[in-house]
């Protein structure tokens, strides 16, 4: 059985982005303490970046605790500043609820995520237009996992290029 403790400040960094606005370091540590319904990371930003896209999920929810320096909440269609020892919920929804946390300040940003695990997941992101959809692997049942991301405009019908017909029999 994992040790159900960790010090944030003894945490290693295991994912790590370097990509213009789009940079920051997570500590993924859910796994490791055994954690089995919710994910827990520690992500610092530098100062002028975010973690990533603006976004909403229809499955998971997620909380942030502010631990160090100050950022803006983007939240729907508000902004909020944050500053140290602000707690953040992030509902599932849709648009209105779509979430994005911006270092503002001059010292990196630190906070604590928890979110609710989910094996399937949509997300959207409304200012690139775009929709997430993902699935974990099982390794029980041999399905493999799914991550395939869409942009809107690719919306179709239901029966879109779906024969009218009955399948012919063998």
């Amino acid at each position: 059985m994992p040790h159900p403790i960790a010090n944030l400040d003894a945490l290693g960094f295991d994912d790590i982005e370097d990509n213009g606005f789009y940079t920051s370091k997570r500590a993924l540590f859910s796994a490791g303490i055994g954690a089995r319904q919710l994910g827990y990371n520690l992500t610092v930003l530098p100062p002028g970046s975010a973690q990533c896209p603006f976004h909403s999920h229809r499955a998971e929810e997620e909380m942030f605790l502010i631990l160090d320096g100050e950022g803006e909440l983007r939240f729907g269609d508000q902004r909020h500043p944050l500053r140290r020892h602000d707690v953040v919920a992030c509902p599932t929804g849709g648009p209105e609820v779509a979430h994005q946390i911006i270092n503002t300040g001059t010292v990196p940003l630190r906070y604590l995520a928890v979110c609710t695990l989910s094996s399937t997941e949509v997300c959207e992101y409304p200012d690139s237009g775009k929709l997430g959809v993902f699935a974990q692997a099982s390794a029980a049942t041999g399905v493999a996992g799914l991550r395939r991301m869409f942009r809107d405009e690719a919306n179709v019908d239901y029966d879109d290029r779906e024969s009218l017909k009955p399948p012919q029999r063998g």
